[in-house]
């Protein structure tokens, strides 16, 4: 790169000065966070990428110098967006995974909400049903998510012997929004990654990727 196209050391400065100022509105987007979704840490994560970035190239053009740390970009994991710019429709796509740690936490939870289904009756059909929750994870699983929302049980899961694995949550662009009941058959066929505006990762991997990071360092133990 000749001397013209390079940046000047003003332009690294300022750089700089905008990775600081990023990195305080993360910091002031995560003290204020409303729940793991929260859209303004997710700009402002993203607004963070971006700074670095920027400061990153500058830097390597000016000086021939990197930085010592990499924050990953929002489009990583994504495919190039071809959806509608101005989208009339959008659906929202969660994936959550459980493991089933405390089986009998699991059992006795949907054991007690059966017997507190004010549609149940004394009869000796309904005797047997509320029994085999009791004994049958499949149906205690079934009987938890008949009762709960989605939302209630990621935010109680411990009670319920469940452990978090991995989630996503997908934002994905439509031009119209389907006929009633035109997918339901097979609702996660058409997920398509290069309609995706948005996502939201939640897993395990990462902060073990820090600790890895931290292990690294000189000096670390």
């Amino acid at each position: 790169m000749s001397d013209a196209a390079q940046p000047s050391a003003a332009e690294v400065r300022a750089a700089a000065d905008a990775v600081k100022a990023a990195l305080d509105r993360h910091l002031e987007a995560v003290e204020r966070r409303t729940g793991d979704d929260d859209p303004a840490v997710y700009e402002a994560f993203n607004a963070l990428a971006a700074a670095a970035e920027a400061y990153d190239e500058r830097l390597y053009d000016r000086y021939d110098e990197v930085t010592p740390f990499e924050i990953p970009g929002a489009d990583d994991s994504l495919p190039p967006y071809t959806g509608p710019e101005e989208p009339n429709a959008l659906s929202v796509l969660i994936r959550r995974d459980y493991a089933v740690v405390e089986p009998q936490r699991l059992l006795a939870q949907a054991q007690r909400i059966a017997d507190l289904d004010p549609e149940a009756d004394d009869s000796a059909e309904d005797d047997r049903a509320a029994a085999v929750v009791g004994k049958s994870v499949h149906a205690a699983l079934g009987v938890l998510f008949g009762e709960y929302e989605p939302d209630e049980i990621a935010s109680r899961h411990k009670e319920f012997g469940l452990e978090e694995g991995d989630s996503t949550l997908w934002v994905s662009a439509a031009d119209e929004l389907p006929e009633p009941g035109e997918w339901l058959s097979t609702p996660f066929d058409h997920a398509d990654p290069q309609r995706v505006v948005c996502r939201f990762d939640v897993s395990a991997v990462f902060d073990e990727d820090e600790l890895e990071e931290e292990d690294e360092l000189p000096g670390a133990s």
